[in-house]
C-alpha cells in the first residue's frame, strides 16, 4: 500500500551502502510475526556484509497497517504479541549461536545453523520501535535503542515516553549508558508562510491515510490508503510535528534536547515532490544540523 512503501528494506540498504561510505543505514521496521526467522535471519547478514557492517535494523510487533496486513497474511491480530516475542527470541539466538535448536509454541525446528555467520557477534544492530511508554520501558531494559513511531501523540504523551525510557536506562547503570532514544517526526523546511501552509495541508491528507490504517476501518483500494477526516486541526497537527523555518526547527529541536531526546528522526516523505525533499535534506543539513553536536549511534 502507498503509505511507507519499501517491500524490501535490505535490498534498498545494499543500494545506499553503494554510494555512500560513512552512514548508518537504518531500516524501519522489520515486522517479525510475518517473518520465518530461519530465513529471515539470513536475509539480514547478508545485507550487514553487503552494507559494510553499516546496517542498523529496526524492529517492531506492526506497522501502520498492523491489523490489515495481519488479517491479509493469516497471522491473527490477538497472537501478535507472543508472536513478535518467540520471533524475537529464535532471531538472536539464530544471529549469536551457530547451531540453534527450538521447541516453542511458533518455532520447533531440529539443529540449524544460518549461512554465513554474521559480520560481528550477534549480528547488526538493532532498535525497537513502540510507541507506548510501557513497552518502551521494556525494550529499554532489554538493551535496545529506541525508536518512537512519527505518530502525532500531545506532549503529555512525548513526556511518558522520554520519562519511561530514562527510567530503564538508569535502572540498567552502567550497561545502558549507550542505549538511545530516538523520537521520529514529520519534518520540513520552509521558506514563506504559504509554503508552510501547503506542507501542513499535505501532511493533513498524509496523517488521514495514516489513521485510517493506525486505527481506522483501513479503507484500500488497489493498494492506494484513502486519507479520511480528522478530528485533529491542522494548527494542532503544526504544534506536533517539524514543519517550519530552519530557525523554529533548530528551537524546537533543541527543546527535543532538553526533555531528553538523544536522536531526531526526520520523516521527509508526506507528499513532497523528489525534487522538494532533496531541498529540504539540503537545508537541513547546513541550517538546521550545525547547531547539535553528532552522537553516534550506540
Amino acid at each position: 500500500m502507498n503509505l511507507g512503501l519499501n517491500p524490501a528494506p535490505q535490498m534498498t540498504a545494499v543500494k545506499i551502502a553503494a554510494h555512500t561510505q560513512r552512514i548508518d543505514i537504518v531500516t524501519c521496521v522489520a515486522v517479525l510475526p510475518i517473518h520465518d526467522m530461519r530465513i529471515y535471519a539470513g536475509e539480514v547478514i547478508v545485507a550487514d556484509i553487503f552494507t559494510g557492517s553499516r546496517l542498523v535494523l529496526g524492529m517492531g510487533r506492526g506497522g501502520y497497517g498492523y491489523g490489515y496486513e495481519m488479517e491479509r497474511l493469516g497471522v491473527p491480530v490477538a497472537e501478535t504479541r507472543a508472536r513478535f516475542d518467540e520471533s524475537l527470541e529464535v532471531f538472536r539466538a539464530l544471529l549469536t549461536r551457530e547451531e540453534v535448536a527450538w521447541d516453542g509454541t511458533l518455532y520447533k525446528f531440529d539443529p540449524i545453523t544460518v549461512m554465513p555467520r554474521p559480520a560481528r557477534p550477534g549480528g547488526p544492530r538493532m532498535l525497537m520501535a513502540t510507541m507506548c511508554p510501557q513497552g518502551i520501558y521494556h525494550a529499554t531494559g532489554k538493551g535496545y535503542t529506541i525508536l518512537t513511531p512519527p505518530l502525532t501523540g500531545d506532549i503529555d504523551q512525548f513526556r511518558a515516553q522520554v520519562a519511561a525510557f530514562r527510567r530503564a536506562k538508569k535502572e540498567m547503570g552502567e550497561a545502558g549508558r549507550d542505549l538511545i532514544l530516538q523520537a521520529s517526526r514529520a519534518g520540513f523546511v520552509t521558506g514563506s508562510e504559504a509554503l508552510r501552509w501547503q506542507k501542513l495541508q499535505q501532511a493533513q491528507e498524509h496523517y488521514g491515510r495514516l489513521n485510517n490504517m493506525y486505527t481506522g476501518p483501513s479503507l484500500i483500494e488497489k493498494g492506494m490508503v484513502r486519507s479520511l477526516p480528522r478530528s485533529q486541526s491542522i494548527e494542532e497537527l503544526a504544534e506536533n510535528i517539524l514543519v517550519c523555518s530552519a530557525a523554529e526547527m533548530v528551537d524546537r529541536l533543541g527543546a527535543f534536547a532538553g526533555a531528553g531526546v538523544d536522536v531526531a528522526s526526520l520523516v521527509l516523505n508526506f507528499g513532497s515532490s523528489h525534487e522538494e525533499t532533496l531541498e529540504t535534506i539540503h537545508r537541513i543539513a547546513e541550517d538546521v544540523m550545525p547547531h547539535f553536536r553528532p552522537r553516534a549511534a550506540a
